[in-house]
């Protein structure tokens, strides 16, 4: 007993001793943003590298909205922010990411990412200061580094975050290999010291900050209308509620001090947004039932019935009960190759090990089907497959697993139902956009709201788009935001 209690003493104190060592050769200085010491195992030039690194994997699976303008704009603000922080000098890049869900996020090394979703809430240029500002702060004071950190001192590895709301994760694994990383939430501390940063910030960079704290009651009433509320108690994430009155508070201190002549710039703001592409836009596709069509790229296909099916940025995606599907899109610069080649030029590559299938013609497209092999972690796993070329250079890559008969028999059913789209109503369906009008007259916003028909959201929605309340008063020619029904819609 004695001799096994030596043992297991030596053994931690060993471990202790090894920890101290290792925590001797890391990193410790007083990091400028947040006054403290901190012991980083990251460097700084480690980070920008993990950012530059996942940036093409972000852009790949989200996409990044196609308004260049909005994008400059976005930038702009952005870059008068980054000026000010404590890391001017690093490179900042400031992304609009085409995604309806409400969020922003940051990447080590200066990648700033925020969605078209969020900016349609967005009231001014001072809010959008605000947004920034915080995920600027996570960048300034290296709290994914932290993370880092905590988690490889903890024996438990790599991880990352910078999650602005909750609901934002990647949808596939596509980003999570290009980062190495896993998007897990800063803690509650790291989301309030960004809080008090990035008010500090867009003071500096000349903007009121006492339009911030209404960005959080936005968050919470999309939270409350979406039914996912996040208490403080049961998040580490501080619930929006609790960081619209801290941030109210930051706001009325830093402006005591602070030069008269601060920016809000509501009016610029809701120009740069007139138009902006809002909710789900179905020309990236879309489902009616089981049957998937996209506009787009004019094809359509039939998944099996009674699967649940979702359209996510970087593949569409299909489960049964004993089965599963994706379609992703994949591409070759000879524009010439046939199916059969595309196979050949994926299994030189690596992609698969192994492929045994044969051509065959659908009805509009020449396609290869059959079974593939590739590595994953741990082996090997078989596929059921089908590469279709849609046009040149433009391969669907279709991609099965089955556990029954039935459900192989419904995957090649799926995959060999691809055809062209024509239908002129699916073809040409389009967006919804916010648009900006003048209020008619002078009434409560539920009397204003009641003289544009046609819109794609409730009333409900609407208050919270504009930031008000139903009984709320409307002042004549004050600007409205308007979601009118798209073609097709």
């Amino acid at each position: 007993m004695t001799g096994m209690f030596r043992t297991r003493f030596g053994l931690a104190l060993a471990a202790l001793v090894s920890l101290f060592a290792f925590l001797a050769g890391a990193g410790c200085a007083v990091n400028p943003a947040t006054g403290k010491r901190q012991i980083s195992l990251v460097s700084s030039g480690r980070e920008e590298q993990m950012g530059r690194e996942a940036d093409p994997a972000i852009q790949a699976e989200y996409g990044l909205y196609g308004d260049e303008a909005v994008q400059r704009y976005v930038d702009g603000v952005g870059q008068r922010l980054a000026r000010v922080s404590h890391l001017p000098n690093l490179t900042w890049h400031f992304r609009v990411l085409d995604s309806p869900i409400v969020n922003a996020f940051a990447l080590p090394g200066g990648y700033i990412y925020i969605t078209r979703g969020i900016l349609a809430y967005v009231e001014s240029e001072a809010q959008l200061a605000g947004i920034l500002g915080h995920e600027l702060a996570h960048v300034t004071a290296r709290h994914t580094a932290q993370q880092i950190t905590q988690q490889q001192i903890a024996g438990i590895g790599l991880i990352a975050g910078a999650i602005f709301v909750d609901a934002f994760r990647p949808y596939s694994g596509l980003a999570q290999q290009g980062l190495g990383l896993l998007f897990l939430k800063y803690s509650r501390d790291h989301e309030t010291e960004a809080d008090e940063i990035g008010v500090q910030y867009a003071v500096r960079a000349g903007y009121d900050p006492r339009a911030i704290p209404a960005t959080y009651a936005t968050l919470k009433r999309i939270s409350e209308r979406t039914g996912s509320s996040l208490p403080n108690f049961l998040s580490t994430h501080p619930d929006p509620g609790g960081r619209e009155i801290r941030t109210a508070q930051l706001a009325q201190a830093a402006v005591g001090g602070a030069p008269k002549g601060l920016v809000v710039g509501k009016e610029p703001y809701l120009q740069q947004i007139d138009g902006l592409v809002f909710g789900n836009d179905p020309r990236q596709g879309y489902f009616e039932g089981n049957r998937f069509y996209h506009p787009g790229m004019a094809f359509q296909l039939i998944f099996p019935d009674g699967w649940q099916t979702d359209n996510q940025p970087s593949a569409v995606v299909a489960k049964g009960s004993a089965g599963s599907m994706q379609v992703l899109l994949g591409t070759t610069s000879d524009t010439l190759v046939t199916p059969a080649q595309f196979v050949d030029s994926l299994r030189a590559h690596g992609a698969i090990t192994e492929a045994a299938g044969r051509s065959e013609q659908f009805r509009d497209y020449p396609a290869w089907v059959g079974t593939v092999t590739a590595r994953v972690e741990g082996g090997q796993q078989n596929y059921i497959a089908g590469f279709i070329r849609i046009r040149g250079g433009q391969f669907l890559e279709m991609l099965g697993r089955a556990g029954d008969q039935r459900s192989a028999d419904q995957i090649y059913a799926a995959i060999r139902s691809t055809a062209a789209l024509r239908d002129p109503a699916k073809l040409n369906i389009q967006a919804n956009h916010l648009r900006l009008e003048p209020a008619k007259t002078s009434a409560t916003f539920a009397t204003v709201w009641a003289q544009y028909p046609g819109q794609a959201i409730s009333l409900e929605d609407a208050t919270i788009l504009n930031g008000t309340r139903t009984t709320a008063s409307f002042t004549k020619g004050e600007a409205l935001k308007i979601v009118p029904k798209a073609a097709g819609n």
